[in-house]
């Protein structure tokens, strides 16, 4: 028997833009996808349904009804359409489309009238009917043939109602739904029934006297006084809203049933809409045909030092190269290489093995940090270097300084890399949550990748990529280096598109090779140092222990949030802040506002950064040393933060806190390697409200900056009318906060929150500054007018970030993309300097006695030799406050000590 779904999608539409509102969705473009998001996740679960044969989905269409000509009140209540929910509905429609479901909408008349109509009729035809939407009006036309399917909450299934179901649920049959909403009314769509006559009223009457005009009629036997005075007065009313909520079943419908027929005609068409959403998951779920089939791909692996020779004579005259390594570790520094691999024409690679015994080797031998290389990789190797290291040969690829790491330990430089298809993607979109090369190519290319776990397994089965045979590896790594190459070319003319192409060209491909010497380089530690720490901060943990335990008057599990929130908030009767799924929180925000209450939040807050410092650095920064170069060689993020900043892992070094005294004694564990050498510690002073003066072109902050003033004390004087010289540390404290909260858009109520001061005294305070600085409200109010007239705001060197969030009728997220919008050209210019810096600090001291090894947030520090010292300090002082050029004075503030709390 056939079975016909019938899909209220104005409800559902609603119903997915507000599931995403808290995480707002946008696609490659910056366009809002939530909403279609969402509808395109239920449609694929009701079209995996093994009854479905026929589906519509039904939209209510523009303007107004029979409804609002009887009753001109109707739905007058209800708030116009969000915007970003309105701009997607077109596309929505499309995508419902090309899911196989048509789509139907009729002026001057409900979504739920068309359902009406065609639910009575299919059902007629023989059909079984569902009707899909939480909508009570339509439990009216619920009968042996047709069904309600009501979605349940946090995407737990739809549930069906029959007969029995209606009537359970509402305590009264389908045929008198609407004689019980004439009674209690919808404020939803603004059907005012009868006054104080709810759902169990409403049921209660209609069973007691059989319909709607029989309780009218028969009003005076009702023995409530006042509902028995409303019954009559209010008859008539109820009598109209009985005929608002009664569904239409004879509306004019030119479509037949055959036409609701569920197929998908042209899966292409599906795949590209998801591909411009940004789709990924439902894309890989409809698992469309490849680009090309695999018989047309050219992969071949090369066993033969005469396919190597021709290979290598051919590689040496093209004009765009992919390369990339297979490997035995994610770790650049511990990493075999396996084999190599090489593409220059869309369709075709190459894969060489390096240690499947091939080709000619005599006795094996160590790498640069002791990786075992086989006599046969080191010949490969050298075969290999004078394309690696041909500076003509333009090359690309997919993460390329892992590759060109990896290289680098093995005594091979990669020269001229001229893309990069992960750092290309992120200067498109630095909002997108993934760049890896499985996402690229399933979004752009439509090319679904080998996963490597078809290579090497995963968990305790997973194995070697050195293990892999020879017939599985070679189309794996022929793809990565195919798939990279024609998603390089593909974004190398969006980039054009888009103007980024010199942001591309001039900063992030150059830093590169800048952020691979820099893990390369490494910093030494003081492993004494951090052993002795560790014993101390054990020590001073015990006693914070049994402290927290004298506080609390009992022993207890420190780290166990249900134990803790029964001691704060049971035990000690504190006052709770705000709640969770599992019982109030205890996080570090809590903590700082229960501090005033009692004793025991200020010292679980010791504890708590103590313990995590402890772990995190003095305890493992030891075990993170190469044992090879007897260094630490933390991984710097090129393509994570959305402002264009770079980021560090395993360590990461952003995270030790600044003006601590634990944060103090960390750095005070990061040395130079040799007593010849000093560190140079090299920080930008106040870079980013240099920026705000520069960008906002306010006079009054400029001057103090050519001046030379102190900012902060400035301010402090002019907002709290005072002369300068009596200007006290908190004041200045004070000033600070406004200074630099500014930058991050903050308010009335985080100024008063990070001051400790009445919400009205910070608003006063936020006034003062915007009058001593007009120029920097006046960019605030034009960065966040561009932001909502183009969706994206940029940084001096054209970096963009998009801001779709900026209409959001949410006004949490509103508010948080206009703080992004304010924060977001001072953050990334700033990102964007000292990145340009780094390039021309690395080409100015490359043949000096001196090493680039860390960036954290506006400092680099560097490994320099004693007698070379004066010479870098003024390149690289000179380098870092030209990188840019404001209309104020750009500082850099040098340091030299024997370990980094020294120099810093």
């Amino acid at each position: 028997m056939p079975t016909l779904y019938l899909i209220d999608g104005s409800a559902l539409a609603y119903r997915s833009h507000y599931a995403f509102s808290r995480t707002p969705l946008t696609s490659p473009s910056g366009q809002p996808t939530g909403a279609t998001f969402g509808v395109a996740l239920f449609v694929n679960s009701l079209t995996s349904r093994p009854d479905l044969t026929h589906a519509v989905c039904i939209f209510d269409a523009k303007g107004p009804t029979f409804r609002h000509e009887i009753y001109p009140e109707y739905k007058a209540t209800r708030q116009k359409m969000p915007s970003e929910l309105a701009d997607q509905l077109p596309g929505m429609k499309e995508m419902i489309k090309a899911m196989g479901i048509p789509t139907l909408e009729k002026r001057g008349f409900e979504a739920d009238d068309l359902i009406g109509t065609i639910a009575i009729r299919a059902a007629a035809e023989g059909f079984d009917v569902f009707i899909v939407s939480g909508d009570k009006d339509f439990g009216q036309l619920v009968s042996s043939k047709i069904h309600l399917l009501i979605p349940k909450g946090k995407g737990e299934g739809l549930e069906i109602f029959d007969e029995a179901a209606v009537e359970a649920k509402w305590g009264v049959p389908p045929e008198k739904i609407i004689d019980f909403m004439g009674l209690k009314g919808d404020s939803s769509d603004n059907v005012p029934g009868v006054p104080i006559v709810g759902d169990k009223t409403a049921a209660q009457l209609i069973n007691q006297f059989g319909s709607l005009d029989e309780v009218l009629s028969k009003a005076e036997e009702v023995t409530k006084p006042a509902l028995r005075r409303n019954l009559i007065d209010y008859a008539e009313q109820a009598r109209l809203s009985r005929r608002l909520v009664t569904i239409d079943t004879s509306v004019p419908v030119s479509m037949t049933s055959d036409e609701f027929t569920f197929r998908i005609d042209d899966t292409e068409k599906l795949a590209d809409i998801y591909r411009e959403y940004g789709f990924h998951s439902l894309l890989a779920k409809l698992d469309a045909e490849q680009v090309e089939d695999s018989s047309d791909l050219k992969y071949k692996a090369v066993t033969t030092e005469e396919e190597l020779d021709t290979l290598i004579d051919t590689m040496k005259k093209v004009d765009l190269l992919s390369v990339d390594l297979e490997t035995t570790s994610t770790d650049p520094m511990q990493a075999e290489i396996v084999g190599f691999s090489f593409s220059f024409n869309n369709g075709e690679g190459f894969y060489i093995p390096a240690c499947l015994g091939y080709f000619p080797g005599l006795e094996g031998e160590t790498g640069r940090l002791g990786q075992d290389i086989t006599a046969e990789t080191r010949w490969v190797l050298n075969k290999l270097r004078p394309l690696y290291e041909n500076s003509t040969i333009r090359k690309c690829g997919q993460n390329l300084k892992y590759d060109a790491l990896v290289l680098h330990c093995h005594g091979i430089k990669l020269k001229n890399i001229a893309s990069d298809s992960m750092v290309a993607s992120y200067v498109l979109d630095p909002t997108r949550r993934q760049h890896n090369i499985d996402s690229l190519a399933l979004e752009h290319l439509n090319f679904k990748k080998i996963p490597t776990s078809d290579l090497i397994g995963t968990g305790k089965k997973q194995i070697s990529m050195a293990d892999v045979p020879l017939e599985k590896i070679t189309p794996y790594a022929c793809e990565d280096a195919d798939i990279a190459r024609r998603l390089c070319i593909l974004f190398q003319k969006q980039l054009h598109e888009g103007e980024l192409a010199n942001l591309y060209r001039d900063l992030e491909l150059p830093l590169i090779p800048v952020l691979m010497e820099m893990e390369y380089n490494g910093v030494a530690l003081n492993v004494e140092l951090l052993e002795s720490m560790s014993v101390e901060m054990g020590e001073k943990l015990d006693g914070l222990t049994e402290e927290i335990y004298r506080l609390a008057g009992t022993q207890f599990n420190i780290n166990s949030t249900k134990q803790l929130q029964h001691i704060l908030f049971d035990k000690l009767q504190l006052k709770p802040v705000k709640k969770t799924k599992t019982g109030y929180s205890t996080d570090v925000e809590v903590l700082e506002k229960l501090a005033s209450q009692d004793p025991l939040p200020k010292t679980l807050l010791e504890y708590r950064q103590l313990q995590k410092l402890k772990s995190t650095y003095v305890d493992s920064l030891p075990k993170m040393i190469n044992p090879v170069t007897g260094r630490v060689h933390t991984s710097f993020n090129q393509v994570v933060a959305a402002t264009g900043r770079l980021s560090s892992s395993d360590p990461n070094l952003q995270n030790i806190p600044i003006r601590t005294e634990i944060g103090g004694a960390i750095r005070r564990a990061f040395i130079p390697e040799k007593q010849s050498q000093v560190l140079l510690s090299a920080d930008y002073s106040q870079i980013e409200l240099r920026i705000v003066a520069h960008i906002s072109g306010d006079e009054e902050l400029i001057a103090a900056f050519h001046e030379g003033r102190d900012v902060h004390a400035s301010t402090a004087a002019r907002i709290m009318n005072v002369p300068v010289e009596m200007v006290t540390p908190e004041m200045r404290r004070s000033a600070k906060e406004i200074n630099f909260g500014v930058i991050y858009g903050m308010g009335d109520w985080g100024l008063s929150e990070r001051l400790g001061i009445p919400v009205n005294v910070a608003a006063d305070f936020r006034k003062q500054y915007f009058e001593t600085y007009p120029g920097v409200r006046a960019y605030m109010d034009g960065i966040i007018e561009q932001a909502r007239r183009e969706n994206l705001v940029t940084t001096m060197m054209g970096r963009r970030r998009f801001l779709p969030e900026i209409d959001s009728t949410n006004r949490n997220i509103r508010e948080f993309a206009e703080r992004t919008a304010i924060n977001t050209p001072i953050q990334g210019s700033a990102a964007d300097m000292i990145k340009m810096a780094m390039v021309r600090i690395h080409e100015r001291i490359k043949e000096l006695p001196a090493k680039m090894i860390l960036q954290v947030h506006d400092e680099l520090v560097f490994e320099v030799e004693r007698e070379a010292i004066d010479e870098v300090k003024t390149a690289v002082k000179e380098e870092m406050e030209n990188a840019m050029k404001l209309k104020v004075p750009v500082v850099v503030d040098l340091g030299v000590g024997e370990n980094w709390l020294e120099a810093h």
